[in-house]
């Protein structure tokens, strides 16, 4: 599954105990129960489901309706690579703690234990009258029917103001080459260099992400005795998630070489000399990290499924069928039910769809009460970690998720024990993703 199978905290690694991790989350859990699908006749042609992107949520939509599925299912998952590059503990690559081949994650397992047929191109158009979604693949254009269609694509950037190139400011937040290359330049940091990174405006993919990149860095800079800085510059009015932990490392840990400057808006960006401009002047640095504001992949504006924003896509929470076409779902960062935009939601949410797809398959209603979880660990220092929360249930009244208030909080405070069950935790959801 991954190029290191076992990925394991540089000193140690313990053996999964998921009971332990759930119970440390204090939530229930979007890994578990097989559904009560209560099953009429099998049809008599299998239904034809093409998934495109194979991240947490199409990965897992994928494997699951595979799984729960069986034969009532044919499964097509599209994505452009072979391997999906997994952002959770990206970080860690950035800071040279773990290496791209230990977040790499390999498809083809779902293909040789699930029976899921995988295509590796760009999906470029769909056609929602045909039923068909085009393919451009090495071989040329390919042409897959649907039944149903899942859109998981991740997310898109939107171009900001000024002269922004991602190869001299990157933002590292689709993992891959861009994880690499600011590794690389963070790499270059001398003594009294400064670091400075933003973070858009909410939503944005993983919303504790960019405040845990500014502790991981941070702490480069404290063990080197570098003498430098940080400054994040937050469009948003305070830390969006783990505000006690992020607060005490940027005001405690961290104090004197974090700048954390809240309602910080950029209007303009100069990546060749590696400067933003904002309301309190132009700020510079030796290494400029540049969040841009994040929308929708762009399959799913293809597909005319953006809500009236323009940047996400409004969908149903019992099935994640797209407002616009009941055929068409929209799984994870690229759907607009406010659940937050992380990996195990993206994961949660493709066990509901992959269990409404196959209820309908069968003439039944989709669950009326399904429940997802969101939780993820962030590293603070180079030994510690924090840990976020919560659970989301369906409320009739309003056909959102709301959030379950009991399920939600932070970790008391970062320790070594919270390192260690990070690792735990993201190989027990590359697991329960890939296969």
């Amino acid at each position: 599954m991954l190029g290191n199978p076992n990925i394991k905290e540089p000193n140690q690694m313990n053996s999964l105990s998921r009971r332990n991790l759930l119970k440390l989350l204090g939530s229930a859990s979007a890994f578990s129960a097989i559904p009560n699908l209560g099953f009429a006749a099998t049809p008599a042609t299998a239904c034809r489901v093409v998934i495109v992107g194979a991240g947490f949520g199409g990965a897992t939509a994928a494997r699951y309706l595979r799984l729960w599925g069986g034969d009532k299912v044919s499964v097509t998952l599209v994505d452009a690579n072979a391997t999906h590059d997994s952002c959770i503990l990206s970080n860690l690559v950035v800071t040279g703690a773990m290496t791209m081949n230990q977040i790499m994650l390999d498809l083809s397992v779902l293909q040789t234990s699930y029976g899921v047929n995988l295509v590796q191109g760009l999906a470029t158009t769909v056609d929602a009258i045909a039923r068909t979604v085009t393919v451009q693949s090495a071989g040329g254009l390919i042409e897959l029917p649907y039944d149903k269609l899942i859109l998981s694509p991740g997310i898109d950037f939107i171009t900001p103001p000024g002269s922004y190139d991602a190869t001299l400011t990157p933002h590292a937040w689709v993992a891959g080459k861009q994880t690499t290359l600011l590794r690389d330049q963070i790499a270059t940091l001398k003594k009294g260099d400064t670091f400075v990174m933003n973070i858009p405006k909410a939503p944005y993919r993983c919303p504790p992400g960019p405040y845990e990149r500014a502790c991981v860095i941070a702490d480069i800079i404290l063990r080197k005795k570098l003498k430098g800085k940080v400054i994040v510059l937050d469009a948003n009015p305070g830390i969006t998630a783990e505000p006690v932990n992020f607060g005490n490392a940027f005001t405690k840990t961290f104090k004197g070489i974090v700048d954390y400057r809240p309602n910080s808006v950029i209007s303009s960006i100069n990546s060749v000399n590696r400067s933003v401009t904002t309301s309190r002047g132009v700020i510079k640095g030796k290494v400029l990290n540049y969040l841009p504001e994040m929308k929708a992949g762009g399959i799913v504006a293809a597909a005319g499924l953006l809500d009236a924003g323009g940047r996400w896509a409004a969908v149903d929470p019992l099935t994640y069928a797209s407002l616009k076409n009941p055929d068409i779902h929209v799984l994870g960062d690229s759907q607009a039910t406010a659940q937050p935009k992380s990996g195990t939601m993206a994961n949660a949410q493709a066990k509901v769809c992959a269990d409404a797809i196959l209820r309908a398959i069968s003439g039944n209603p989709p669950d009326p009460q399904p429940m997802t979880t969101s939780a993820c660990y962030s590293p603070i220092t180079n030994n510690t970690a924090s840990w976020l929360t919560a659970s989301y249930q369906y409320d009739s009244a309003t056909r959102q998720m709301k959030r379950v208030e009991a399920s939600f909080g932070e970790a008391k405070k970062p320790s070594t024990g919270n390192y260690s069950d990070m690792f735990r935790w993201a190989n027990s959801l590359f697991a329960d993703t890939f296969g």
